[in-house]
């Protein structure tokens, strides 16, 4: 018996190899099925295919409910992006009516009260004049910072929104929008 030298199988990672050779060649196929016939129609793009054996009852879907619109009338109060009409409540999450709806508000924001840098630096020049620019480190200066969350409820929908305020008089204005909006609801 004669063997027959066998050349070595070539190195696919081998710089200049070309990887597509020893594949076999392909046609790209662009239909060709019983669907592209002429004279037959395919399936709409997405449409199921019909089932196979057994007898399965046919869906049937049903026309949608038409649904109550409420009336719309003049926007009484606005409170954040929540707008408040006289038979309904227009939130981004959807439209409620009016009677029935929950609204809670929380003060989430605070005021802290400190002595001015200006104060403090006229009270150093004065202090050394005379004992009067002491009287400067009795300024105070008020800042409020943060914010009113306003929730308002109806059924099993819900919508919150946070309002910002820098003032007590702005959290006091937010509150009062919201029990305005509350006795709407009544």
């Amino acid at each position: 018996m004669t063997e027959t030298p066998q050349s070595p199988a070539p190195d696919p990672h081998a710089q200049g190899a070309d990887p597509t050779r020893n594949l076999p060649a392909q046609q790209p196929s662009f239909g060709g099925g019983p669907q592209d016939q002429p004279g037959q129609f395919a399936p709409p793009p997405g449409a199921f295919p019909p089932p196979v054996g057994g007898n399965y009852p046919q869906y049937q879907q049903t026309p949608p409910m038409p649904a109550q619109a409420l009336p719309t009338g003049p926007v009484l109060v606005t409170i954040g992006d929540i707008s408040v009409e006289q038979q309904r409540i227009v939130t981004p999450a959807g439209v409620m009516p009016t009677h029935g709806a929950n609204w809670s508000a929380m003060d989430m924001s605070r005021t802290e009260e400190k002595i001015p840098a200006w104060a403090i630096v006229l009270a150093i020049i004065f202090a050394l004049a005379c004992l009067l620019g002491l009287l400067f480190l009795l300024v105070k200066e008020r800042k409020t910072q943060g914010f009113v969350q306003v929730t308002v409820q109806h059924g099993n929908r819900t919508h919150n929104t946070h309002v910002g305020v820098s003032s007590p008089q702005q959290v006091a204005d937010v509150l009062a929008r919201v029990n305005f909006a509350r006795t709407l609801c009544v």
